[in-house]
């Protein structure tokens, strides 16, 4: 919502700034379609699913590891001396928090997978970006938003969509 009233009030500032008398020209990107037709960018989450899955393969080894020695423990446990089961018990939780740490240190707010996707997308968007701005001084526009972000468009006339220029532009 305040993003909403930012580009309202944005627009309200051009619109009374000295171009009282015409009409903002506005259009709008699917930065999602753009996205998909562009090959480095399917590349780069070529690469991106392709280690997230053999991330996924070691936690789930790592889960099954701690399964396994946990289904041992729980069948031997009342057979196990006190000494024997503290030692089992202790490896457990440490097979436990490596698999935490294995998780957070690979899918975590700022673990491996992010920095990955900053490594490979960010030169993309960047390119993009700078398609947008081209297309947008190049057929004047005063706004260019992006349709397929937190923006939401009730209604968005299609001859406004410049979604194909920039890919144009980006070939």
């Amino acid at each position: 919502m305040k993003k909403l009233e930012l580009i309202l009030f944005v627009i309200l500032s051009v619109v009374s700034s000295g171009k009282l008398y015409s009409q903002p020209k506005i259009g709008y990107v699917d930065s999602d379609t753009i996205m998909k037709q562009l090959p480095e960018a399917q590349d780069a989450q070529k690469k991106l699913d392709a280690i997230i899955k053999d991330w996924q393969e070691e936690l789930s080894k790592m889960e099954r590891d701690w399964k396994t020695k946990y289904d041992g423990y729980d069948k031997r446990k009342l057979i196990l001396s006190e000494q024997k089961r503290a030692e089992i018990e202790k490896e457990l939780v440490t097979l436990e928090n490596q698999s935490s740490k294995y998780r957070q240190d690979k899918f975590g707010v700022k673990g491996e997978l992010f920095q990955k996707q900053e490594e490979l997308m960010k030169p993309i968007q960047n390119r993009i970006f700078t398609a947008i701005q081209q297309v947008a001084k190049e057929k004047d526009y005063d706004f260019i938003f992006d349709r397929s972000g937190d923006i939401i468009f009730l209604y968005a006339k299609e001859e406004y969509d410049v979604t194909s220029l920039v890919i144009e532009k980006l070939k």
